[in-house]
């Protein structure tokens, strides 16, 4: 790891904590810091930020989609825009792409959701000069969520007060297959990671976990799972966040954890919801991903870890992003376009 790097995370940590403090009191109300981060560092050197991930950082059908590339269902009030202005960055890039899995950062050219230009791996966009990067990856690979939430759809009405899905992903051998993929998560999250390293030696990278999807306990007709497959469906999600923790732990990173601030606002928490249910919602978010509310608290939630328990604004207006390969346009595009896509998607995971 660089000598370079323990450097940057005393930079930033003194930007961050001198913007809350300029602010005072009024950093509670005010729209945005009272002081650049840039302007509190030593020199005015700028703090740049780039976001990686996939629909869970890119919030795919939260207004307004930006088509740089429109396949990416990548919105312009995801947690990294309320991120960049919380913190008010000097420079924000945003690759987060729905459907990414790990590969898509530093193997390959992915594939997007809509039709159409593939943008190039994620990681291409760090630099020497990145100071800040957040990524939050690996619910999809080896399809963990996708193929789960599906059968475990598919197969509720065959035992509803049972856990038929748990029983589905159960090898003959008595394997619980998601459980076993989310621990091989944390291999393929840690070579991200240390790509990162190597791209942006300079930067403080953290590594953001997922919000509770699931309740503590009970049911709700949000989610349609038998009533065992609820317990069981949060055990997975609790080994993907523990690979995440680990793999920052092991490379350097620092783990968010989103999950505990995410009680009482799963998918089964009505208007408390930060998370959709197993209805895909046009204008608002596709099902079982974030609402904009919860974009926007889980911004406010990564602010409050990043900086040691600083509060951030309740209300601020995101950050517009830079241009990456090409310009930044939000559009509005036809729903039946956007959810027809997402649905294909759906049906194509195991």
């Amino acid at each position: 790891m660089s000598s370079a790097r323990p450097r940057t995370r005393r930079r930033l940590c003194a930007a961050l904590v001198a913007v809350a403090l300029t602010a005072g009191s009024a950093l509670v109300a005010a729209p945005t810091p009272a002081v650049a981060a840039s302007e509190v560092v030593g020199g005015g050197e700028p703090i740049d930020y780039v976001a990686l991930g996939d629909s869970y950082s890119a919030g795919p059908l939260i207004p307004v989609q930006r088509a740089d590339p429109l396949g990416c269902l990548r919105s312009t009030n995801n947690y990294p825009a309320y991120l960049a202005s919380h913190l008010d960055v000097a420079t924000y890039v945003d690759v987060t792409c729905s459907g990414a899995e790990t590969a898509d950062l530093d193997r390959r050219a992915q594939k997007t959701i809509l039709p159409g230009p593939s943008p190039a791996p994620q990681l291409d966009v760090l630099t020497d000069a990145t100071d800040l990067v957040t990524l939050g990856i690996g619910g999809n690979d080896y399809e963990l969520f996708g193929s789960m939430i599906k059968v475990c759809q598919e197969v509720a009405p065959l035992a509803p007060k049972g856990a038929p899905c748990r029983r589905h992903f159960t090898n003959r051998k008595g394997v619980d297959t998601k459980l076993r993929d989310a621990d091989r998560i944390r291999k393929d999250v840690g070579r991200v990671l240390r790509g990162i390293a190597r791209r942006a030696p300079n930067a403080e990278v953290y590594v953001v976990g997922y919000p509770r999807l699931l309740p503590q306990r009970g049911t709700c007709k949000q989610v349609s799972f038998a009533t065992g497959d609820y317990r069981w469906g949060n055990r997975v999600e609790r080994r993907l966040n523990r690979s995440l923790r680990l793999a920052a732990r092991n490379n350097g990173a620092t783990y968010l954890n989103l999950y505990p601030a995410s009680r009482g606002h799963d998918a089964c928490a009505g208007k408390e919801a930060w998370i959709n249910g197993d209805t895909l919602k046009l204008f608002r978010a596709a099902d079982f991903h974030p609402f904009k509310r919860g974009m926007r608290a889980a911004a406010q939630e990564l602010y409050r870890q990043m900086t040691g328990g600083l509060t951030a604004p309740a209300r601020v207006r995101p950050r517009a992003a830079d241009a990456a390969g090409g310009p930044v346009v939000a559009r509005t595009v036809p729903p039946v376009r956007l959810a027809e896509a997402w649905r294909d998607r759906m049906r194509a995971q195991g």
